[in-house]
């Protein structure tokens, strides 16, 4: 055995050469992998007794792609395309033996052997589009070339990986072995490359071939056709794109100068930027300060959920999606047995999209249990309420828990926006309450609002994150105040939209200035998709608000197709309503507010500049530990896009004083307590700083 470097080694199969990499955790292409392929690729290429060569990597997984730490650094030689021109140009047969993941620039690298085997779980892809990005060590002209045009877009575009067996239908794997393992890849491997000298197959590169290539024109219009909506706002889809496009239709090496070119656009842009930066944001997230690592959890092999409604059977879902038994507790079978129903016809349709399997469905129905007897919680470890969101009722919800649940049991609340430490004292125990604020609809939406109270254990904290995670939640720790982070400052948003209103802007010009900025939908669409009434009561409205003027006129949301919009009864489709605009415009008559023109500028600077001011406050205040787990609940909870990093990154980018001398000059004309300048924020704009560089502030 020759060590190569400190993580790649070279041994001899008799006339064949075995190049592991062995670069824990993921095999990233450190620069010492690199030059351990190039040094290995040479030293066999030059030894007579060699015929042919096997790269295979050595613990979890193959080469999982770049090392990411090395982005912000000066590039340390050699470079990555050193080692493939070693690999590609050899005049002995290549083999890639691939197992785990082969992802991005581990994919690029194993393009460029001769032949690729895999285990049958391997995985492969080209994901860095979903860091802003484009393959840049030649994956854009090498994998159409390989795939097909078609297999190509879908691929780099979604940054999704496929399996063996679809890269073996495809012609990106050449053989897969009978079974998983390491001693089943290599022998695979080797036995192929023996074949390969045997049969005398030619050594064709990839990048020599273009029988894949010719495709009609329109294929690529149709594409970004049928990505747009997917792909909104996002330039990465568009560059890989373009890239494919040069592939089809250029040389191999104008092809690479094309991506050559357009990766070093999209690298130094911001979206790459905010995309690398939410990557990081969301795997700190997990990172509790003051919490250790080695708390021991709680187990958690049964839920009981109070309340079989649209949210409670979403969260069920959660727990039976992974095999994990629930029961549901409703005030009377009629409401259970509609409840239940809701949620087989969710799986039901998942399945006739293709996404589960019919047998699924039946299994995870299996898994869930109803029952109109809270009493049937009583051996359950986690507790979960998903009743009214009002606190008197919660905290009676939490005594009957305190009453029924065993020892050591995690009592959980689904509040949005109530006091957990109130709803704690309703129990005995405090110390094992805890909030979770799951998003609607819950099965579907991934953030998960995780709300520490002052008493609560760190046990239950640990418990209650590592559970999130087993639901395939992103989680994120926060403090206990009104509304916590993500509803806290959705607050902020709505007061001066409403404001704006008054003022001369219409819902319809407010939705579009954020529609355009890169969320789903404005303000006013989303309050008509979730109601316009919940919460509203008509005995005691008072037509103190647009709001309850739209209400007391009947008008409800999509519910019933009239709100701030009117909807067409099939497609749902939105259309501004002059009826609308005229009661606003009273109303802002009564209330003494001259109309006037509102700018697209002022009613972005005026929904989220305060957004960002109160993102500061709750950072001073210890509610959340990081600016970017703000970024977190933001991006995953409510629609911020990612590709501007979410809200305090977004302020980082334009620069915290121009922000700040906004924020002071709206609360000198305009007022109210939500312009009143967080100190922090203005601390760390007198300072040239940016909310990054704060770190935990906990």
């Amino acid at each position: 055995m020759t060590e190569l470097t400190q993580s790649v080694r070279m041994e001899r199969d008799g006339e064949i050469a075995v190049i592991t990499v062995d670069n824990p955790p993921v095999n990233a292409l450190s620069f010492h992998v690199r030059q351990g392929i190039l040094d290995g690729m040479n030293a066999a290429a030059a030894d007579p007794e060699i015929e042919a060569v096997v790269l295979i990597c050595a613990g979890r997984t193959f080469i999982a792609g770049a090392d990411i730490t090395e982005f912000s650094k000066p590039p340390q030689p050699p470079s990555l395309q050193g080692a493939q021109d070693a690999m590609e140009n050899c005049t002995k047969p290549v083999v890639a033996a691939i197992h785990g993941t082969a992802l991005g620039g581990g994919l690029e690298v194993a393009m460029c052997a001769h032949f690729r085997v895999a285990s049958p779980s391997a995985k492969f892809g080209l994901p860095e589009v979903k860091l802003g990005l484009l393959p840049g060590a030649g994956g854009t002209q090498r994998l159409p070339r390989v795939t097909g045009v078609a297999k190509a877009l879908e691929m780099m575009t979604s940054g999704d990986p496929i399996g063996s067996g679809e890269a073996l239908d495809c012609g990106l794997v050449d053989e897969v072995a009978p079974a998983d393992g390491a001693d089943a890849l290599l022998a695979t491997a080797v036995g192929f490359a023996r074949r390969v000298l045997a049969e005398h197959r030619p050594l064709t590169r990839i990048r020599d071939r273009d029988d894949k290539l010719a495709v009609d024109p329109s294929v690529f219009s149709d594409f970004r056709q049928k990505i747009a909506h997917r792909t909104r706002g996002f330039l990465a889809p568009e560059y890989n794109i373009r890239c494919i496009e040069a592939a089809a239709t250029l040389p191999f090496e104008e092809g690479i100068a094309v991506e050559r070119k357009l990766f070093g656009e999209v690298m130094s842009g911001t979206q790459s930027k905010a995309q690398q930066y939410y990557f990081f944001a969301e795997r700190e997230a997990a990172k509790i300060p003051d919490v250790p690592k080695d708390t021991p959890l709680l187990p958690v092999a049964k839920v009981g959920v109070l309340g079989g409604g649209t949210m409670g059977g979403g969260i069920a879902m959660n727990f039976a999606n992974v095999g994990i038994p629930v029961t549901i507790v409703e005030r009377d079978e009629e409401s259970l047995q509609r409840g239940l129903g809701v949620i087989r016809k969710n799986y039901e349709r998942s399945a006739s999209r293709g996404s589960i399997s019919s047998d699924d469905v039946g299994r995870r129905m299996a898994l869930i249990s109803g029952s109109v007897d809270k009493g049937d919680f009583h051996d359950c470890d986690l507790l979960i309420e998903a009743v009214f969101e009002d606190l008197e009722l919660k905290k009676s919800v939490f005594a009957e828990f305190d009453a029924i649940a065993k020892p050591g049991a995690i009592l959980a609340s689904n509040t949005s926006a109530l006091d957990v430490n109130a709803i704690a004292a309703a129990t005995s125990r405090p110390e094992s309450v805890i909030g979770t604020h799951f998003f609607s609809p819950a099965n579907v939406m991934k953030l998960l609002e995780v709300v520490r109270g002052e008493r609560t254990s760190h046990q239950v904290i640990a418990s209650t994150m590592a559970v999130a995670k087993q639901i395939n939640k992103i989680a994120v720790l926060v403090g206990v105040c009104h509304g916590f982070v993500g509803n806290r400052m959705l607050f902020m948003r709505r007061i001066e939209a409403d404001k704006m209103l008054l003022e001369g802007a219409t819902p319809a010009q407010i939705d579009k200035v954020i529609y355009d900025f890169g969320f789903p939908m404005g303000p006013y669409a989303m309050m008509d998709l979730a109601g316009l009434d919940i919460g509203w009561k008509a005995e005691t409205s008072s037509s103190s608000n647009v709001r309850e003027i739209l209400c007391e006129s009947g008008r409800r949301g999509q519910k019933n197709g009239r709100g701030f919009y009117t909807y067409d009864p099939d497609t749902r489709a939105a259309t501004p309503d002059p009826e609308v605009e005229e009661l606003i415009r009273q109303f802002g008559a009564r209330q003494g507010v001259a109309p006037r023109t509102v700018s697209d500028q002022e009613i972005l600077e005026r929904c989220l500049y305060p957004m960002v001011n109160e993102g500061a406050k709750i950072l001073d205040e210890g509610i959340a530990i990081r600016a970017s787990d703000i970024d977190v609940v933001w991006i995953n909870g409510y629609g911020w896009p990612v590709y501007t990093g979410g809200p305090m990154f977004w302020a980082d980018t334009i620069g915290l004083a121009e922000v700040a001398a906004k924020i002071n000059e709206n609360h000198a004309t305009l007022g109210g307590e939500h312009w009143k300048i967080s100190p922090l924020l203005q601390r760390l704009a007198d300072e040239g700083s940016t909310f990054q560089k704060l770190g935990a502030r906990r």
